[in-house]
C-alpha cells in the first residue's frame, strides 16, 4: 500500500508538475527508503498512520548510519512534499512534518577550479580531436565550464536547444524553466568539431560510445578523469565547474544579478555565495594597490 502512494505521487511529480528525470529520480530514492524504514520498525504501519515521532525516528536511523545533514534535510524536504500531496488529495488530516524541523547544517564555501589551471584544457592551440570520444570529452568540459549549466541540464541537452548562429543555447532547468545562456567562440568551435566526427543519430547532444543518451555516472566518471590530470582538489565533480564558471565571471567583474539569471537561481541569495569566494582575489588587489599591504 506505501509504495502505491509513493508511485502514484512519483507519477504526479512527472506528468503534472513535470519535474526532471534526476529530480524525480531523488524523490524516489528518498522516499523508498522512508517506506523501506516503515516496513522493517514498523510493518503494520501506513503512510496515511505516520506521525512526527516515528519521523523522528527515521532521522536517529539516518544519523547513526553517518548520513550528512545536508542529506538528510533533502530527505525530510522529499517527506514533507509528499504529506502536503496526501493532505490536499484528503488521504490525512494534518501534515506530521509540521512538527519535524530541519537539522542544522554547516555552510561551506563552494569548491572551483583556478582560471590557471584550466587554461591547459582550453588552450587553442592544442591538436584538435581526432575521434568521437576525444571531441565529446572536450565538448562536455567546456559545456559545464562555458556555461554554468548543472549536469541534470546537460545529459537532456537536445540539439534544437542549440543556435550556433547567434551563439545561445537554450537550457531547461528546474521545475521546466527555460533560459537562454550566451556560448563563447571557443565553444562553437568544438560543438562543431563533435557534430563532425558524431555519426550517431539521436535528438541528445551528449552521447556514450554507443551512441546512447549519456547518464549521470558517466560524466562524472569523465570529468574526473579530465580535473584530475589539472587540480588537487579531492572534490572533482560536474558541479565544481559550475561554481568556477560563476566564481570566474564575479572575479572578472560580472554582475551578480547577471549571473544569477545565468545559472537559473530562483533567487540572488542563491548566487551570493560566490562573492566570499571572490575574496582572494579582493585581496590579491588589495596587496598590489594599497601602499601599506
Amino acid at each position: 500500500m506505501n509504495l502505491e502512494v509513493v508511485n502514484f505521487f512519483l507519477v504526479h511529480l512527472t506528468v503534472e508538475r513535470r519535474l526532471s528525470k534526476h529530480t524525480t529520480s531523488a524523490y524516489s530514492t528518498d522516499l523508498l527508503q522512508f517506506c523501506a524504514f516503515l516496513a522493517s520498525e514498523y510493518p503494520e504501519l501506513s503512510l496515511a498512520e505516520v506521525r512526527a515521532p516515528i519521523v523522528r525516528a527515521w532521522l536517529a536511523s539516518l544519523a547513526h548510519d553517518d548520513i550528512q545533514n545536508r542529506s538528510i534535510n533533502r530527505k525530510l524536504a522529499s517527506l514533507r512534499t509528499l504529506f502536503k500531496f496526501m493532505l490536499r488529495r484528503g488521504d490525512i488530516r494534518e501534515n506530521p512534518m509540521s512538527a519535524v524541523r530541519m537539522v542544522k547544517t554547516r555552510k561551506s564555501l563552494p569548491h572551483f577550479v583556478r582560471e590557471s589551471e584550466m587554461a591547459p584544457l582550453l588552450d587553442l592551440n592544442q591538436e584538435p580531436a581526432s575521434t568521437f570520444s576525444e571531441a565529446r570529452d572536450q565538448l562536455v568540459l567546456f559545456l559545464l565550464y562555458g556555461t554554468g549549466m548543472r549536469l541534470a541540464e546537460l545529459i537532456e541537452l537536445r540539439i534544437n536547444q542549440i543556435n550556433l548562429a547567434a551563439k545561445t543555447l537554450r537550457v531547461i532547468g528546474k521545475r521546466n524553466k527555460e533560459r537562454m545562456i550566451p556560448i563563447p567562440d571557443l565553444l562553437v568551435q568544438f560543438i562543431r568539431q563533435y557534430n563532425e566526427l558524431n555519426t550517431f543519430s539521436s535528438d541528445y547532444l551528449i552521447l556514450t560510445d554507443k551512441g546512447e543518451q549519456a547518464y549521470p555516472m558517466f560524466i562524472q566518471r569523465l570529468i574526473k578523469k579530465q580535473l584530475g590530470e589539472i587540480s588537487t582538489s579531492e572534490k572533482l565533480s560536474p558541479h565544481i565547474l559550475r561554481h568556477s564558471y560563476a566564481t570566474h565571471l564575479l572575479n572578472r567583474g560580472a554582475d551578480l544579478n547577471a549571473i544569477k539569471e545565468l545559472l537559473g537561481h530562483a533567487n540572488l541569495a542563491a548566487t551570493q555565495v560566490y562573492t566570499h569566494n571572490s575574496m582572494e582575489k579582493l585581496k590579491e588587489i588589495y596587496k598590489q594597490a594599497h601602499p601599506k599591504a
